[in-house]
């Protein structure tokens, strides 16, 4: 599929698509005899774990090293064992999971206290909107 189909199943603009693949995060499979970007399912579930990193607050260098973990153990092997081989790139996605469920306990937690100053600021509102009874 060409950027445009992706950048609308994905969410991201054309821009940020052109980014990711200027840093190496996602690269299109192929290209057309025109010279137009084609992806491929594969590229736009890269794009989705990246879309989804990117509010939690992992950076590109994060990014880039689960996706390059997640790539490995995709292929399934050979493993380099002289980096610990698939238990270290296991080890390695379960601590961007942990990452990820805490930083999702923190916006929880922020979530959570916007929802109570909006409250109180429509409390107050509506105490404002009351009738004096004079």
């Amino acid at each position: 599929m060409q950027i445009g189909e992706v950048a609308a199943r994905t969410e991201l603009s054309l821009r940020t698509i052109r980014h990711y693949e200027e840093t190496g995060l996602v690269v299109p499979s192929a290209r057309s005899r025109g010279g137009f970007r084609l992806y491929t399912e594969r590229d736009v579930a890269r794009l989705m774990v990246i879309r989804r990193m990117k509010p939690l607050g992992f950076t590109l260098d994060q990014m880039r090293e689960l996706l390059d973990a997640t790539d490995r153990l995709d292929a399934d092997g050979p493993y380099d064992e002289a980096t610990g081989g698939r238990p270290a790139l296991l080890a390695l996605v379960r601590d961007y999971e942990r990452s990820a469920a805490e930083q999702v306990d923190r916006l929880r937690v922020q979530l959570a206290r916007a929802e109570e100053f909006a409250h109180d600021l429509r409390t107050r509102l509506d105490a404002q909107a009351e009738p004096t009874g004079s």
